[in-house]
């Protein structure tokens, strides 16, 4: 390491590790790519896991989640292994999935649109090869999107010249949602679970007047969920009074959208507390999730303001 000296001649990679470390993990993703072809020792280190873990919580930690990590290990074990995705031939361009059929097998699915480059000694560096699969918008990862008053499963992916997300969902098919989605309509699934299927509550039994939850939602019984934001209510019978009040231990929970008027069939409709999936005269719903967050909570009441909801192209 002759090239690289720090005051006179002390090298580099003479530093203690915990040094050199702190310095690697203060340069951007582009410096610690150049920093690695400096020689095979730095290669190594600034390929690293522990080195891309910060630069991948910092931009990406927002809108993906624990499904995004597993669906990308997948497609590093598919790759190191020389199979590909469902056991079929890899497609003419390369790509691990596909667009057509029905929702994906794996959780809820992603699609790797050029995977031959995988087969390098890349497919070594989990976290440095996701950062850039997710930047270059190579990677279509699960996540949701905000679309006004509710949240909806999707694939996505970034577009680095825009700063903004491009979206598509399984509905007879795979088509778009919309392009130019900003960050800020973005999120996590914060449950792993398929949204085809309900989702089984832990929350219900605790339910009580007040309770800021999401509900699953559809309209047909052969469509995935979509999740919306509403709160517990009381009983018509009950005057409110906490005192008195024994809503919290009816088998019946009330759930009111306030997002629409009091005269609406979806202002308030009535579900049952074990659980089981209620059909209304508006459609199906399914799990409940509480939410306990009041980021969550103030995220969901700047989004319902009129001005507020997403355009998407």
């Amino acid at each position: 390491m002759e090239n690289i000296e720090l005051g006179g001649n002390i090298s580099l990679l003479n530093l203690p590790e915990s040094i050199l470390d702190c310095i690697l993990k203060r340069l951007s993703p582009i410096e610690l790519i150049r920093m690695s072809q400096v020689c095979s020792c730095l290669r190594d280190k600034c390929g690293s896991d522990p080195m891309w873990e910060d630069h991948i919580k910092q931009k990406w930690g927002r809108v993906i989640g624990k499904v995004t990590y597993k669906e990308w290990q997948w497609h590093i074990t598919t790759a190191k292994e020389g199979r590909n995705l469902f056991n079929q031939q890899m497609n003419q361009n390369g790509s691990l999935g596909s667009f057509s059929g029905t929702w994906p097998m794996l959780y809820l699915g992603s699609y790797l649109q050029d995977s031959q480059h995988l087969n390098s000694s890349l497919s070594n560096h989990f976290m440095m090869t996701l950062y850039f699969n997710l930047e270059n918008g190579n990677f279509w990862f699960p996540a949701q999107v905000y679309r006004g008053v509710l949240v909806r499963d999707a694939l996505v992916r970034y577009d680095s010249k825009t700063d903004t997300f491009q979206a598509r969902q399984q509905n007879g098919g795979w088509h778009v949602m919309g392009n130019n989605i900003q960050w800020d309509y973005l999120r996590a699934p914060p449950v792993a679970n398929p949204p085809c299927d309900r989702y089984i509550s832990d929350c219900l039994e605790d339910l009580k007047p007040g309770d800021h939850i999401e509900i699953q939602w559809k309209l047909k019984t052969d469509i995935p969920y979509d999740w919306w934001y509403a709160v517990i209510g009381h009983m018509d019978s009950c005057n409110e009074n906490e005192n008195h009040c024994r809503c919290r231990y009816s088998e019946t929970l009330i759930v009111e959208f306030k997002q629409y008027s009091q005269r609406s069939s979806m202002a308030r409709i009535k579900v049952l507390r074990n659980g089981e999936q209620c059909e209304d005269r508006t459609g199906y719903y399914g799990g409940i999730r509480k939410l306990h967050s009041e980021e969550e909570i103030e995220r969901w009441k700047k989004l319902l303001l009129p001005h507020q909801t997403p355009v998407y192209i």
